[in-house]
Protein backbone atom coordinates (compact mmCIF):
# COMPACT_ATOMS: atom_id res chain seq x y z
CA UNK A 1 0.00 0.00 0.00
CA UNK A 2 1.32 3.40 -1.01
CA UNK A 3 1.15 6.36 1.36
CA UNK A 4 0.58 9.98 0.43
CA UNK A 5 3.48 12.35 0.90
CA UNK A 6 2.72 14.64 3.88
CA UNK A 7 3.61 17.70 1.80
CA UNK A 8 1.01 16.81 -0.84
CA UNK A 9 -1.53 16.15 1.91
CA UNK A 10 -0.87 19.54 3.54
CA UNK A 11 -0.98 21.31 0.17
CA UNK A 12 -4.36 19.72 -0.58
CA UNK A 13 -5.72 20.89 2.78
CA UNK A 14 -4.39 24.41 2.10
CA UNK A 15 -6.02 24.56 -1.36
CA UNK A 16 -9.33 23.31 0.03
CA UNK A 17 -9.22 25.87 2.84
CA UNK A 18 -8.61 28.65 0.31
CA UNK A 19 -11.73 27.63 -1.62
CA UNK A 20 -13.86 27.29 1.50
CA UNK A 21 -12.59 30.61 2.87
CA UNK A 22 -13.32 32.38 -0.42
CA UNK A 23 -16.91 31.16 -0.56
CA UNK A 24 -17.54 31.82 3.12
CA UNK A 25 -16.20 35.39 3.00
CA UNK A 26 -17.99 36.40 -0.21
CA UNK A 27 -21.36 35.04 0.99
CA UNK A 28 -21.43 37.21 4.13
CA UNK A 29 -24.32 39.68 4.20
CA UNK A 30 -23.43 43.35 4.78
CA UNK A 31 -25.23 43.36 8.16
CA UNK A 32 -22.85 40.70 9.49
CA UNK A 33 -19.73 42.21 7.99
CA UNK A 34 -18.84 44.62 10.79
CA UNK A 35 -19.08 42.08 13.67
CA UNK A 36 -17.07 39.56 11.65
CA UNK A 37 -14.38 42.16 10.92
CA UNK A 38 -14.11 42.82 14.67
CA UNK A 39 -13.51 39.11 15.28
CA UNK A 40 -11.01 38.97 12.41
CA UNK A 41 -9.09 41.90 13.92
CA UNK A 42 -9.03 40.12 17.28
CA UNK A 43 -7.67 36.95 15.66
CA UNK A 44 -5.05 38.98 13.79
CA UNK A 45 -3.90 40.53 17.05
CA UNK A 46 -3.25 37.03 18.40
CA UNK A 47 -1.34 36.23 15.18
CA UNK A 48 0.80 39.34 15.76
CA UNK A 49 1.84 37.98 19.17
CA UNK A 50 2.88 34.65 17.63
CA UNK A 51 4.67 36.39 14.78
CA UNK A 52 6.63 38.58 17.19
CA UNK A 53 7.62 35.50 19.19
CA UNK A 54 8.83 33.83 15.97
CA UNK A 55 10.69 36.98 14.93
CA UNK A 56 12.49 37.01 18.29
CA UNK A 57 13.66 33.40 17.92
CA UNK A 58 17.00 32.47 19.49
CA UNK A 59 19.11 29.36 19.66
CA UNK A 60 20.88 26.91 17.40
CA UNK A 61 24.07 28.96 17.18
CA UNK A 62 24.52 32.46 15.80
CA UNK A 63 24.63 31.51 12.13
CA UNK A 64 21.89 28.89 12.23
CA UNK A 65 19.74 28.94 9.08
CA UNK A 66 16.65 27.79 11.00
CA UNK A 67 16.81 30.81 13.28
CA UNK A 68 17.01 33.20 10.33
CA UNK A 69 14.12 31.44 8.59
CA UNK A 70 12.09 31.75 11.77
CA UNK A 71 13.00 35.43 12.18
CA UNK A 72 12.16 36.20 8.55
CA UNK A 73 8.88 34.28 8.63
CA UNK A 74 7.93 36.01 11.87
CA UNK A 75 8.67 39.45 10.43
CA UNK A 76 6.64 38.70 7.27
CA UNK A 77 3.76 37.31 9.35
CA UNK A 78 3.78 40.39 11.61
CA UNK A 79 3.73 42.68 8.58
CA UNK A 80 0.87 40.83 6.89
CA UNK A 81 -1.17 40.64 10.10
CA UNK A 82 -0.64 44.39 10.65
CA UNK A 83 -1.92 45.11 7.13
CA UNK A 84 -4.92 42.87 7.88
CA UNK A 85 -5.68 44.67 11.15
CA UNK A 86 -5.40 48.19 9.74
CA UNK A 87 -7.29 47.24 6.58
CA UNK A 88 -10.00 45.69 8.72
CA UNK A 89 -10.39 48.89 10.70
CA UNK A 90 -10.63 50.93 7.50
CA UNK A 91 -13.24 48.62 6.00
CA UNK A 92 -15.22 48.59 9.26
CA UNK A 93 -15.13 52.38 9.34
CA UNK A 94 -16.49 52.55 5.79
CA UNK A 95 -19.22 50.02 6.60
CA UNK A 96 -20.31 52.00 9.67
CA UNK A 97 -20.32 55.22 7.62
CA UNK A 98 -22.90 53.64 5.33
CA UNK A 99 -25.38 53.52 8.22
CA UNK A 100 -24.99 57.17 9.22
CA UNK A 101 -27.72 59.58 8.18
CA UNK A 102 -26.82 61.95 5.39
CA UNK A 103 -26.73 65.66 6.15
CA UNK A 104 -29.53 67.36 4.17
CA UNK A 105 -27.82 70.74 4.37
CA UNK A 106 -24.88 69.65 2.13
Amino acid sequence: METVDPTVFRLAIFVLSVFVGYYVVWSVTPALHTPLMAVTNAISSVIIVGALLAAAAQGGGEGSLNVWISKGSGAVAAGLAAVNIFGGFLVTQRMLAMYKKKDKGH
